[in-house]
């Protein structure tokens, strides 16, 4: 899993109908710093996320598992809401 933020959504009106009644958002992977690594990406949203939260995203094949049984073609999908999260820095 990756964290990312939510930065805006994709409408569109023709889309494989493996979509249907499916949100698309496009994401930010963010470090765990919070700051923006890579680069930006469409995903399938899972959860009910909204534009300006964090999320827990996966890659490949794993995207679509929370759609079972349906067949959905995504290759990124978001999988949880971040309410919080917090780091430990290591000693030198």
């Amino acid at each position: 899993m990756q964290l990312a933020r939510v930065i805006g959504d994709v409408v569109a009106t023709r889309k494989d109908p493996g979509f249907d009644s499916t949100k698309l958002l496009i994401l930010q992977p963010i470090g765990a710093d919070g700051k923006d690594v890579g680069r930006t990406l469409v995903a399938v949203d899972a959860v009910g996320a909204g534009v300006g939260e964090k999320v827990f995203f996966v890659r490949g094949k794993e995207a679509s598992f929370p759609f079972h049984p349906l067949e959905m073609p995504a290759d990124a999908g978001i999988v949880g809401i971040v309410d919080h999260w917090s780091t430990v820095k290591g000693k030198k």
